[in-house]
């Protein structure tokens, strides 16, 4: 297809997609039992681009009433300034939380679209400096018991990821003993060679994610994830110095001054491009993570990262996330692999992100 430099962005559309999980689940400080996408299309010249972000569902309201005029009659190459032009429109509004994740689920269907309409690779397009990016197992929630935990890790390693994350931190840290003892059972499932990741979700006081984060270093334990709460940066650094783990966070950032902030007091920041500005804000917080001279890790919705992933030299790994592959494989064909603990985001030459929306089935879980 041959492109012109102002082919213009014809149509932003946006819906709302809620996909019950396959069973009761819950981290330190939340239950839930349903996972809401908010899948977002651009379109410009016949190609659709697809992008999404994970929330609550009135983000699809800030795309069709705040993002849209924004962008329809922008050139479709001209992502930048598109994601640009979204910041200043939703100043008055609030660009934390909810919008900022709107805003990023546009960002990545704009990446997405212009990628397709040039006949690339999204990974090709940014220009690669890895053809494979690793991932880690995540999930192990605190709902599960001993056999589903089993049974989870033991499908991770069969398709042969060598890193496996479950959650602790249960009731805000008033299950410490069984926080423990699950991760003994994870040990023991799953080797003494393999890596074993932990993540509170913040629901531990400082002096107790460290009294843990000793017993955690007996266990092997190399990645404590938000061991205090991710405002709580204090904490974070009084939790980083005393623990053998690596202490991570970064979640729940939304612009730049948040991971300014946090990379000081972390040794490895975490982003999620479902919300802090899409493939473009990605980008640039794993550039403030190298100035930092740190690792970037990739935070949920692996196959909305893959292909940036791969565009990053300092990057650490992709979360694998058990709820998010399950929705993205369900809604998506062209869904990547982990054989071997690694993705090969574009090894197969498809376009853009290399997914197509199962039409039929994202009807089926339409809830606005």
């Amino acid at each position: 297809m041959s492109v012109r430099g102002d082919t213009p962005v014809r149509g932003l559309e946006a819906r709302v997609l809620t996909i019950p999980t396959d069973g009761p689940e819950a981290d330190g400080t939340i239950r839930w039992d349903s996972t809401t996408m908010i899948l977002v299309e651009a379109t410009a010249a016949g190609v659709t681009g697809t992008g999404w972000t994970y929330g609550a569902g009135a983000a699809a309201d800030v795309v069709r009433e705040l993002l849209r005029e924004t962008v329809l009659g922008r050139s479709a190459l001209d992502v930048p300034g598109a994601h640009e032009a979204m910041g200043r429109a939703v100043r008055n509004a609030g660009r934390p939380g909810l919008v900022a994740g709107a805003l990023s689920a546009v960002d990545i269907a704009l990446w997405d679209l212009k990628a397709r309409l040039l006949g690339l690779p999204l990974a090709a397009l940014l220009g690669r400096v890895r053809r494979e990016v690793p991932v880690y197992g995540s999930g192990g929630f605190t709902t599960y018991d001993r056999q589903r935990l089993d049974e989870q890790l033991d499908g991770w390693r069969k398709q042969g990821i060598p890193r496996f994350k479950i959650k602790i931190g249960e009731s805000w840290g008033n299950c410490e003993d069984r926080d423990l003892a699950r991760v003994e059972q994870a040990r023991l499932a799953i080797g003494e060679d393999a890596e074993l990741f932990v993540d509170a979700n913040g629901g531990y006081t400082r002096k107790q994610a460290v009294r843990v984060g000793r017993v955690l270093a007996g266990l092997g334990v190399t990645w404590f994830e938000e061991p205090v709460s991710s405002d709580d940066l204090a904490g974070l650094e009084v939790v980083r110095d005393a623990v053998t783990a690596d202490v991570a966070a970064g979640e729940y950032g939304y612009d730049l001054p948040y991971f300014a902030r946090m990379a000081p007091v972390v040794d490895c920041l975490q982003a999620d491009a479902t919300r802090c500005g899409g493939i473009t804000g990605w980008l640039r917080a794993a550039a403030l993570a190298e100035a930092h001279c740190l690792q970037l890790s990739g935070h949920c919705a692996p196959h909305a990262h893959a292909h940036a992933a791969a565009a990053v030299p300092n990057l650490r790994h992709l979360e694998w996330f058990h709820d998010h592959v399950r929705v993205e494989e369900l809604l998506f064909e062209g869904s990547l692999p982990p054989r071997g603990g690694v993705l090969r985001p574009g090894a197969d030459g498809a376009p853009g992100l290399g997914l197509t929306l199962r039409a039929e089935r994202a009807a089926a879980y339409r809830t606005g």
